[in-house]
């Protein structure tokens, strides 16, 4: 192992212990690779899956992999069109069995902190699909719960207001303005502290950097 596998090991082992803490199952995984094959374990036959706007979902090839097990109901969000045929596929996911999410970060103890424009990621994270699987790369992992936020606000909104062309100030120089723009990607702090549910949170960890 390099020093930086060694690295990620360890603190992959401190973060699933944290987690545990908190009622949630956590798994670590070298590579995406490896997390893919994980995620596909933790889905049942027959399961209605679907997932959130991650990059990491979509850059791991999670949708193409979840389609060609044949076994499980995709809810496709990526292929419909029109405001009213995404509304009613984000309400569609309310139901669904698994919700495929990553996170903007995570604290070193434990607390996933996620960040939305519109709120139908972060409420299906709180409420409605039996199981919420999460894929962190470790370079969301931050020392304190300010630190998480500070990431998601500084580094992941900015980049997704640029990857969504929206007009905030952000994607105008790439930092937070604590803006109260009507677009603003901000609009929903979301901190997962516990799984009221024990184990209805999942987190695969993976020691690569993925997403933003």
């Amino acid at each position: 192992m390099t020093p930086l596998e060694k690295r990620n090991a360890l603190l992959g082992e401190k973060l699933i212990k944290n987690l545990k803490r908190r009622n949630m199952e956590a798994y670590y995984c070298p590579t995406a690779k490896d997390a893919v094959a994980q995620v596909m374990d933790l889905i049942a036959d027959g399961s209605s899956v679907t997932w959130g706007g991650s990059m990491t979902v979509r850059d791991m090839g999670l949708p193409q992999a979840l389609k060609q097990r044949g076994t499980l109901q995709v809810l496709d969000r990526d292929v419909v069109e029109g405001a009213e045929e995404k509304q009613q596929m984000y309400l569609r996911a309310f139901t669904a069995d698994v919700y495929l999410s990553s996170a903007n970060a995570l604290s070193e103890d434990g607390v996933i902190i996620n960040i939305d424009g519109n709120g139908n990621r972060v409420a299906a994270i709180t409420w409605g699909p039996k199981k919420v699987i999460f894929i962190v790369g470790l370079n969301k992992v931050a020392s304190t719960v300010e630190a998480a936020i500070a990431r998601a606000r500084s580094t992941a909104s900015p980049i997704n207001a640029q990857r969504f062309d929206i007009s905030t100030p952000c994607h105008i120089d790439g930092v937070c303005h604590n803006c109260n723009s009507p677009e603003s990607i901000c609009s929903y702090i979301h901190l997962l502290r516990n799984s009221r549910t024990p184990g209805r949170h999942v987190v695969v960890l993976v020691g690569e950097n993925l997403g933003y």
